[in-house]
């Protein structure tokens, strides 16, 4: 990606030709033009599983070599190591070492590579240009469905025309960071020449003396992808693009304020886009042009979108423990996958939304809302879990589920018997394949008010609340009818009644 991203930067950005490029890095020129007409940096599909690691048989030395790499950075260029002299200075110091030269020559190049390698020139202008945007997060509450929510929003502005453009999510990281991205580039139709970032972890894994930094896979093949220019800030300085700070502040007080209450989270970032367009028709604050008027210059040097759609979604693997659980965000999330797939290895897709679990021939098992945050949470799906159990109703109480059922739950169980516990569950599991988990369990809340403890009270009680039964108008009454008052309905007054019929018929 480094040798890609270095000829596209050549020929798009500093408009040097193709004979120039394969001179100056030693390439074919079929290889250039290759990377020039690239048009999918979608990440290949993953073949089997095996051990990527540069030289693994390096592994407990390369620490070492790179130690000895950076101190030649003050050394002088002729009293520097080569990869011989690593190669025996390893053989001489460390009586484990059993590498080959080869081996090591392979690592020596590519990490001094990476350390020696300069800088590329580069420049921050002084005046802002059309077709330049800053990207930032600002942080913000809102209500979906009635659940207050402490999230992110991806911001994008354009400092000449002064647009600028937002998407609420749940959280920050690269799926949220992609997705507001294309989606943004969609609705303007358009993808910005350069764009101006921080040095977020999310896109920058490490800033490397000189202002080399490394970035992420997926960001470098999105990047390439759209074939727009990345230019990060200095490290704590964020002024430099004040554009996006300010825009960032003057979205939260006046689209953000009150705070948002909405049921979807995605109909509503299509609100937002629409208010931004309404928000340009404003005059710009220095110049006696609208904004909107001024953006059609910015749309004038921003690129086409890519005909070749981008997966924005992440993935990996994880294997399930023995309730079919798994731990994600060190440890601090829970999701379920099925008591099925226990001690067995899944596949993960990662939207800004979902999390998708799937099976080794990647069919969805089952989809959990995404969690955020640095506090422990948990998604679970009980459906699986109580449809198992209800096969194996003794197995319950001796289970790990068992002390994650919510207290009413356990409590409505509480001295069944074996079969009666199996077709609880069953039932249980019924109502939640029908409107969800909390619906079983709100029926359950309502049979213990009741005193109620049989399945077939559950099933009452769940028709009453839930049943889309319709109801019926008051009984018409004919005009001629007397009116005989309403009938005091208290017991004394029936008793009195009673003891009047029986003493007149004796």
């Amino acid at each position: 990606m480094d040798t890609i991203q270095d000829v596209r930067f050549r020929y798009f950005v500093k408009g040097e030709k193709v004979s120039r490029i394969t001179a100056e890095l030693k390439l074919d020129w079929k290889t250039v033009q290759k990377y020039i007409d690239k048009v999918d940096f979608n990440e290949p599909q993953p073949a089997a599983v095996t051990d990527r690691r540069l030289c693994p048989s390096l592994e407990p030395f390369k620490a070492t070599i790179d130690k000895w790499l950076e101190e030649d950075r003050s050394a002088p260029r002729k009293q520097r190591h080569t990869a011989r002299r690593v190669f025996k200075r390893l053989k001489e110091e460390f009586s484990d070492f059993s590498g080959s030269y080869r081996t090591v020559a392979t690592y020596y190049a590519i990490k001094h590579k990476e350390v020696f390698s300069s800088a590329k020139v580069g420049f921050l202008p002084l005046a802002h240009r059309p077709g330049e945007a800053q990207v930032d997060f600002g942080t913000a509450d809102f209500y979906e469905n009635g659940r207050l929510i402490t999230g992110k929003y991806l911001e994008i502005s354009f400092p000449t025309s002064n647009k600028g453009y937002l998407q609420l999510f749940y959280g920050e990281n690269m799926e949220c960071l992609l997705e507001g991205m294309d989606v943004i580039f969609r609705h303007i139709g358009a993808v910005p020449e350069e764009l101006w970032f921080d040095n977020t972890k999310t896109i920058v894994t490490k800033v490397i003396r000189g202002g080399l930094r490394e970035i992420t896979d997926r960001f470098n093949r999105f990047r390439e992808h759209y074939r727009f220019h990345a230019v990060f800030m200095n490290p704590g300085e964020g002024h430099e693009k004040g554009n996006v700070e300010n825009k960032v502040g003057y979205h939260r007080r006046n689209l953000l304020v009150p705070i948002p209450r909405f049921l979807s989270l995605s109909d509503y970032n299509r609100q937002l886009l629409e208010m931004c367009d309404k928000d340009a028709d404003r005059e710009h604050y220095r110049h006696d042009e609208t904004i909107e008027a001024l953006f059609a210059e910015d749309l004038k040097h921003s690129h086409k979108l890519p005909e070749i759609k981008f997966d924005l979604s992440g993935s990996g693997s994880v294997v399930a423990n023995n309730w079919g659980k798994f731990y994600l965000h060190k440890g601090m999330h829970e999701y379920s996958v099925s008591p099925k797939y226990a001690n067995t290895a899944v596949n993960l897709r990662k939207t800004s939304l979902h999390l998708i679990v799937l099976d080794e021939n990647y069919r969805e098992i089952v989809r959990h809302r995404r969690l955020y945050g640095d506090t422990k949470q948990q998604s679970m799906d009980w459906l699986p879990y109580l449809k198992q159990l209800s096969i194996r109703p003794r197995a319950l109480k001796y289970s790990g589920i068992y002390e994650l059922m919510p207290a009413d739950m356990k409590q409505f169980i509480e001295g069944l018997s074996n079969t009666e516990t199996g077709t609880v569950l069953k039932i249980l599991a019924e109502l939640t394949d029908r409107t969800g988990f909390d619906s079983a369990l709100n029926t359950v809340k309502q049979a213990l008010s009741y005193g109620a403890s049989d399945a077939e009270s559950l099933k009452s009680l769940y028709r009453r609340l839930y049943a889309d039964a319709p109801e019926l108008p008051p009984m018409p009454l004919d005009p001629q009818l007397p009116d005989i008052g309403q009938m005091n309905s208290s017991p004394g007054d029936y008793d009195i009644f009673l003891m009047k019929g029986g003493a007149g018929n004796a």
